[in-house]
């Protein structure tokens, strides 16, 4: 179970001991699991269960953990029905990373048709020789 505290504005967090925003937002982001959890939350109310299962099976602890984060972030919520879904935040937050989704992938492209760097040259040939 994550020990520190959910990452909010204005109190430090990972890499920043003011707490900027941006730093406080990219520390949530950054947990395990909390992306694919707002992903699998952007189209439609999940129950616990569910949402489990479409986040190939994690563990009820890591999932209970996040969801509790999420809330206390003002991402998510919990319906009347105990089923979870994203507060308007939470949608905003998902439909602001959009664009981090197309820089990756041009991203990726990118990497796939640039030759290799040096250092990749090196590890490949430390590879061959075992």
């Amino acid at each position: 179970m994550n020990a520190s505290p959910t990452p909010m504005p204005g109190r430090p967090v990972r890499g920043s001991t003011t707490g900027r925003s941006l730093m406080a937002a990219l520390d949530l982001f950054g947990r395990r699991w909390a992306l694919r959890i707002i992903w699998e939350l952007g189209n439609e109310p999940l129950g616990f269960r569910l949402l489990q299962r479409r986040c190939d099976g994690m563990s009820s602890s890591v999932l209970r953990q996040r969801l509790t984060e999420l809330q206390e972030a003002r991402l998510a919520e919990v319906l009347r029905d105990g089923s979870y879904t994203l507060t308007p935040l939470g949608h905003d937050a998902r439909e602001a990373l959009g664009p981090v989704i197309e820089w990756s992938l041009r991203w990726a492209a990118e990497l796939a048709d640039a030759p290799p760097t040096a250092a990749e040259d090196a590890g490949d040939s430390q590879r061959n020789r075992f």
